[in-house]
């Protein structure tokens, strides 16, 4: 087993103070720990102890993306944002639409050994929203996946939409969509608004994403199933899902870190940094979803990482490609956008960060609260040492951030996945090192 770990003087999401023994993959003691010899040491004083974050939306992008991003290189980028488990989405190539891609990226996570990697099957053969995937192979493969998604592109048909939700509710799964519709947005480059008409650009309305979200929340009540709703961006999507909520339709909804904190004005510079999909909106959209995240209407904040090489993101903003890194930023952002400001306190952090995601995804293991006998996934964040988000944050193979020169509080100081420690003292832990650890911790063969 990996080494025993000691962590001292732990402030936990209930305010209260702890010392954390971890030790042959659980947390062994907790509380005032006297006998702890032969353990390494952690002074974690003045440091926020969260369950391991869990991100139900990361794009990974192998296999067939590689120059962007890997297995390794996206879990480890996790690990330096403090996240313990990814959702791995579909948009790979080949897609994640059968039992055995699926299979191999779980595999890969193992082998890298980073954090836990549960893949995201395709809700339709290839993402083109034709037939159905395989999801009852891939539900019933190893890696056991529970959430498809098309992401990246909406399942529009609304009679395949329906199918797909019958189909998941066979073995308790979820139907997790990127609500727009496309004939809406066909050639849009960002938020639909006065801004967009002063810029040239054409316009993202948010009627698009709206739409699609009350039409599929109808259909899961019609059908009894399960759905998530991805990155929701604007207050209009707000006021859908609280009603369905309202009326007992099985609905969960994420949003990511950049609609918390950034807004359409940031277009403006013309820095494809800035270019995402959905666009970032107003700034009272970015209020409704703070308010929202805060009062449960919306259940999670997932990253939606999407690293892409210098030559896909440096170009005119029209030819750019939308998206941003966002692994090793998204628990400062959260801390800016709702912490800071009084919505929320650490408890709500580790709920919509870890618990809920881990909940959502049927993710067994994660999310646990921090206590004797649970499963040793434990980010330290210090909440003090606000600092200036550079190139030297970035863990992953893609430094397509929107957060580069801007003034971030506090910092991710370790994480620890199955009782080692993937990142410490502010550096991601040798490979070797790392993949030996999770060889004795989970059995997991090196390659």
């Amino acid at each position: 087993m990996p080494e025993r770990i000691l962590i001292t003087g732990a402030t936990l999401p209930s305010g209260e103070r702890a010392d954390l023994l971890l030790a042959e993959g659980t947390i062994a003691e907790m509380g005032s720990v006297a006998d702890a010899a032969g353990a390494t040491v952690v002074d974690a004083d003045g440091l926020i102890a969260l369950p391991g974050l869990v991100d139900l939306h990361t794009h990974l992008r192998e296999p067939g993306y590689e120059q962007s991003e890997t297995v390794l290189t996206g879990t480890q980028a996790a690990a330096a944002g403090g996240f313990t488990a990814v959702f791995a989405m579909a948009n790979t190539f080949p897609v994640a639409d059968t039992a055995g891609v699926v299979e191999q990226e779980m595999s890969l996570g193992r082998a890298a050994g980073y954090a836990t990697v549960q893949p995201i099957g395709a809700v339709t053969v290839g993402l083109k929203g034709e037939q159905l995937a395989e999801l009852g192979a891939m539900a019933r493969s190893r890696a056991n996946v529970r959430v498809f998604s098309d992401d990246g592109f909406c399942v529009s048909d609304p009679l395949l939409m329906r199918r797909a939700l019958e189909y998941v509710k066979a073995f308790d799964g979820v139907i997790a969509q990127h609500a727009q519709e496309p004939r809406l947005t066909e050639g849009a480059q960002m938020n639909e608004g006065a801004l967009s008409g002063e810029l040239g650009l054409a316009g993202w309305p948010a009627v698009a994403e709206e739409s699609i979200i009350a039409r599929d929340v109808l259909l899961t009540e019609h059908v009894g199933s399960r759905l998530h709703v991805c990155h929701v961006s604007t207050a209009g999507s707000v006021e859908v899902i609280r009603w369905a909520k309202a009326r007992g339709i099985d609905v969960t909804a994420e949003v990511t870190p950049h609609h918390l904190l950034l807004t359409e004005d940031l277009a403006t510079s013309y820095d494809p940094r800035f270019k995402v999909n959905p666009p970032l909106r107003r700034a009272e959209d970015v209020e409704a979803l703070r308010t929202a995240l805060a009062d449960g209407t919306i259940d999670i904040v997932a990253t939606d990482h999407a690293p892409h090489p210098v030559e896909a993101k440096e170009s005119e903003w029209q030819a750019a490609a939308n998206g941003m890194v966002g692994l090793e930023s998204a628990l400062s952002v959260v801390h800016a956008a709702v912490v800071e400001t009084g919505l929320m306190d650490w408890a709500d952090v580790a709920r919509v960060m870890s618990d809920a995601p881990a909940r959502i995804g049927r993710l067994h293991g994660h999310g646990e609260a921090i206590a004797v006998g649970a499963a040793p996934g434990l980010t330290l964040y210090d909440p003090a040492a606000a600092s200036e988000f550079d190139l030297r944050r970035l863990a992953g193979r893609s430094a397509n951030s929107p957060y580069l020169g801007r003034r971030l509080p506090g910092r991710v100081v370790a994480t620890f996945h199955g009782g080692y420690a993937t990142f410490l003292d502010g550096a991601v832990r040798p490979h070797e090192e790392v993949a030996r650890n999770a060889a004795a911790a989970w059995g997991v063969e090196r390659g």
